[in-house]
């Protein structure tokens, strides 16, 4: 099966009827390649991607941000390193969210968010985000309690009013030009237990490791019916949810880049015409700059 056939099995289209459980994270979807062709193949997604980047930096109408949520150890940063190697650091920015500051916490959930939405004309890509509100705060209930959110403002139905509060939020980013591309990267609890012990035994990988990762894998089925819901309820038209296999690290890194390529060629993105007076000017220039190689 080609890989461009697979972004749409990714999709939640139907977010009423997602359930984790029915996703293996091991899966490949039967994509027999050997290594090397892995790597040729993002490698030429990544190309399609830079091109395609500098059509929207070029065009400057559209905005796009791509969220990657996901259990510890579910590959959202090497994700992020290897299929978005090629973007022109100018017209790309990175953030990761980690535990809300004093400041943060005086505001919404969102104002530490919006801060760092992506300009026209440019990809934001967010290692974390306002989801962990519905999932670490969720499973952690003492962390709602840091919000110092007023009690009456904090009922039975808390989760349902700030799943509206997102879906909200991200209907009117689709509204102004923002792509809103979301991914959870689904890792199983004996590949996150591989890459701890990984990550425990290599120097050069143990700054990686928290004992909070370890607090949370003993909350594993929390944590994934958190995802379940989030997934469920805001997986949008707008703004959809993407569900990869994250196992095996080829894998979920052509399939992430599948789907990024996917969307931009979906925005028929193309340089700004130069017409008219313009075109004009231009062609004077033109034949003034060839002129002095004459003189």
């Amino acid at each position: 099966m080609k890989l461009s056939r697979l972004a749409k099995r990714f999709r939640v289209d139907g977010p009423d009827k997602f359930r984790i459980a029915d996703i293996d994270p091991a899966d490949t979807f039967n994509l027999d390649i050997e290594k090397d062709e892995a790597k040729t193949i993002l490698a030429e997604d990544i190309a399609r991607l830079e091109k395609l980047q500098e059509r929207l930096f070029a065009g400057d109408h559209w905005a796009v941000l791509v969220i990657f949520q996901g259990m510890d150890a579910s590959g959202k940063d090497g994700v992020i390193k290897h299929v978005m190697s090629g973007i022109n650091p100018q017209g790309c920015q990175v953030h990761a969210f980690r535990p809300p500051s004093a400041e943060e916490l005086d505001h919404d959930f969102f104002w530490r968010v919006t801060q760092h939405l992506p300009e026209r004309g440019r990809i934001g890509i967010f290692n974390r985000s306002h989801y962990e509100e519905v999932l670490a705060v969720r499973v952690h209930p003492e962390l709602l309690v840091r919000e110092r959110v007023p009690k009456e403002l904090v009922g039975k139905d808390v989760w349902h009013e700030r799943f509206r509060s997102i879906r909200e939020f991200e209907w009117t980013l689709a509204r102004n030009g923002v792509l809103v591309l979301k991914f959870f990267l689904h890792v199983s609890k004996a590949e996150q237990r591989k890459r701890f012990l990984e990550r425990l035994d290599d120097p050069a990988k143990r700054w990686k490791f928290s004992m909070s990762d370890i607090a949370d894998r003993a909350l594993w089925d929390r944590y994934l019916s958190a995802y379940e819901d989030a997934i469920r309820e805001t997986s949008r038209p707008e703004a959809p949810w993407y569900v990869i296999p994250a196992d095996h690290k080829w894998f979920a890194r052509l399939a992430v880049a599948s789907v990024l390529v996917e969307a931009l060629e979906g925005l028929d993105l193309a340089y700004p015409k130069v017409e008219g007076e313009a075109l004009a000017e231009m062609e004077k220039v033109r034949k003034a700059l060839i002129a002095e190689e004459k003189t």
